[in-house]
């Protein structure tokens, strides 16, 4: 099992990600959560934005699209400097997204535990700017409604406040199912409590919350259970020590029970620019005239910059260089009954994933040494690739598949044909496909991908062996993850052209092709050597916090879940547990997209070194689990790294992690 540190905002993006969404080059992952994913992408002049995507499977519900759609109008509305802008959306799109720009530097949450709580000037300066913040919310007649230390990010110029999630109109206009509360335990206010209510004044009570959480590293209702910290929230006595006293008398107001004793955003924002001015005067010369907040907020900001790692930035696609390319016709071979084209790349002759051969017939018998026999090598080693028991795949072959059938092979289809389509725009090569391209060979187990080309440039082959790696990698992640009763295990490009038989192009196996590489992939073994690096992440968490439908990552999780739970209360004298635990406090699931299974505890009385005795038994347990279901489904089973994470002041905490193969990789 190995350890380590915690890692960047920018995370590497998984396997299946788009490549391009909109006008945007995606080159990573920024987070993710139960709504969506957010992916680093790069403008065409350059610009670093911050691309959200719903998730396929909730992009499907109307009420999450209205909730989408009208996160989409509300974020329009807002702007301040203490704001990140909406720069680009599309609600109506198959997977709804919106971009905004990115803005480096940690979380408050991230800030805080790294380095302790702000101090001095700076202090003064964030209660400021998020308080504008907020006002400026409040001004366009919208609620925040998710106002705590993981949504406002501390850039070299001032603090952001961000995720607008689940605002809503302060009208009462409301997306969110009915019954379910919003908000974070420890930042929703006491009449959201008691009946529900959200408001301008409820932000307020959570920005005097944050405030104090920044002065002091504390949240001044405590943690714990939820309903513990709810009952403090309503009938206790917010834990002030350490707050500045004159920002203190602000905080305190802010934190009144009733909102009628609260400031409004704009009053508190007014009272914290009087107390900044103060501190401007001690650190600034004193013939330095300020005549905006925002000019005071950078005057005295001092928060260390840290580490805003280099994006890895797209570049132009290099092309390979067709040298050996030969084209012979009819009138060159004397003797030759038709005309015979041969495209021969460097390494096509000995590239076992590429054939030439042409559909309808086999490869011409004559014994010229020239491009005849190059096509019958290519028809040979295809031969020798084939998986399927009649013959190799081919235009009756093709012809005699069929369209989807069954949800399974629908939601292949749909996602082939999605990702084909962000390729293509990706590539900008003149690569067609047609709502009925995909189809489905049962009894041979061979889904067919058929496209055409629109330009005669020598890329398009480059292009195609993208094409060819997109589909296995795409393949892999629908089949193997979500339908893994399908039975294909092959998939195999068609080539169309108008007065000419069907071409198959590639084929190979999905299933064995763990890595989907390619002759044209120069980066595929940087790609593994990144994998070594990995590390669990509160992406992850949010991921595997997402219900599973798959039946096998239920049945793991349920099985991991029950002995977790048995070892946990056999342990209770150890762990000083005051009750038995259940489901409601451990809980297991899983992240896809970095193939981990997740454990974490939501029960917060242990203390570091309980927690760490947990952890270790956990670990051992989870490990085990996934090494049993991997030599009982062996490579159908995708998850082979586990991840033990416990509850924290402020959020999750990464305790243990490791990698599953097998039973002696388990902590004992």
């Amino acid at each position: 099992m190995s350890e380590t540190g915690s890692s960047g905002r920018v995370q590497p993006a998984h396997a299946g990600d788009p490549s391009r969404i909109g006008p945007y080059r995606i080159i990573g992952r920024l987070g993710a959560g139960g709504m969506g994913t957010v992916h680093a992408g790069v403008a065409p002049d350059g610009t670093r934005v911050a691309v959200k995507v719903i998730h396929p499977a909730q992009a499907q519900e109307p009420e999450f699209r209205a909730r989408f759609k009208r996160e989409v109008e509300l974020s329009a509305r807002v702007t301040g400097p203490y704001l990140i802008p909406l720069l680009r959306a599309d609600a109506n799109a198959v997977t709804p997204w919106l971009a905004t720009a990115y803005v480096p530097g940690p979380t408050l949450n991230q800030q805080v535990l790294a380095h302790g709580p702000l101090t001095g000037a700076s202090l003064y300066a964030f209660a400021t700017a998020t308080a504008q913040a907020l006002a400026a919310v409040h001004a366009v007649g919208v609620v925040h409604r998710d106002v705590k230390p993981q949504n406002v990010i501390l850039t070299p110029a001032g603090p952001h406040v961000l995720d607008f999630g689940i605002a809503h109109a302060a009208d009462g206009t409301s997306v969110t199912r009915t019954g379910v509360m919003t908000g974070t335990p420890g930042w929703i206010s006491p009449e959201q409590y008691r009946t529900g209510a959200t408001g301008p004044a409820g932000d307020v009570f959570a920005w005097g919350a944050l405030v104090a959480y920044a002065a002091t590293g504390r949240t001044p209702f405590g943690a714990g259970a939820p309903d513990v910290v709810a009952f403090r929230v309503m009938s206790g006595d917010p834990d002030l020590d350490g707050v500045p006293a004159p920002l203190r008398a602000i905080v305190q107001r802010a934190l009144a029970k009733e909102p009628e004793g609260r400031p409004s955003a704009a009053d508190a924002a007014e009272d914290c620019v009087e107390l900044l001015a103060s501190q401007v005067t001690q650190v600034v010369r004193a013939d330095t005239l300020f005549t905006r907040a925002e000019d005071m907020v950078t005057a005295v900001w001092d928060i260390p910059t840290g580490n805003d790692p280099v994006w890895p930035m797209p570049a132009n696609r290099r092309r390979r260089p067709w040298a050996g390319m030969v084209v012979v016709a009819a009138a060159v071979i004397g003797g030759l009954a038709g005309g015979v084209v041969a495209l021969m790349p460097g390494k096509t002759e000995g590239d076992k994933h590429r054939t030439t051969a042409t559909a309808s017939a086999p490869p011409s018998s004559s014994t010229s040494p020239g491009p005849s026999a190059a096509s019958a090598k290519a028809s040979t080693a295809a031969k020798g690739k084939q998986t399927a028991s009649d013959g190799p795949a081919g235009a009756a072959s093709w012809a005699a598949a069929r369209t989807a059938q069954g949800e399974g092979e629908h939601d292949v289809a749909r996602a082939v044909l999605h990702d084909q389509g962000v390729l293509v725009q990706e590539l900008g090569e003149g690569i067609d496909f047609s709502p009925k391209t995909v189809r489905f060979h049962a009894s041979r187990r061979e889904v067919y991908l058929s496209y055409r080309l629109s330009s005669d440039e020598q890329g398009t082959m480059y292009a195609e062996t993208e094409v060819a790696g997109l589909m296995c990698r795409t393949l892999r992640d629908v089949v193997l993850r979500l339908h893994p009763a399908l039975p294909y295990r092959t998939y195999v490009l068609v080539k169309e052209s108008t007065g000419r038989d069907p071409q198959v192009t590639w084929y190979d196996d999905f299933r064995t092709d763990a890595q989907c590489t390619s002759a044209a992939d120069d980066d595929a073994g940087q790609a593994a050597d990144a994998g070594q690096d990995w590390q669990p992440d509160e992406q992850g968490l949010g991921q595997a916090m997402i219900p599973s439908t798959d039946g096998d990552e239920i049945k793991v999780a349920d099985r991991a879940a029950r002995k977790i739970i048995e070892r946990t209360n056999g342990m209770r004298t150890t762990l000083g547990t005051d009750r038995l635990l259940g489901n409601k406090e451990l809980k297991v699931g899983f992240d896809p997209g970095d193939a981990t299974m997740y454990v974490w505890s939501d029960y917060v009385a242990w203390n570091q070194g309980q927690v760490e005795t947990w952890a270790a038994m956990t670990a051992g347990e989870a490990c085990r689990a996934l090494v049993k279901q991997k030599d009982s489904a062996g490579e159908a089973w995708p998850y082979s790294r586990y991840a033990v994470a416990e509850i924290g002041g402020s959020g999750y905490l990464m305790i243990r992690w490791g990698t599953a193969e097998t039973s002696a990789d388990c902590p004992s």
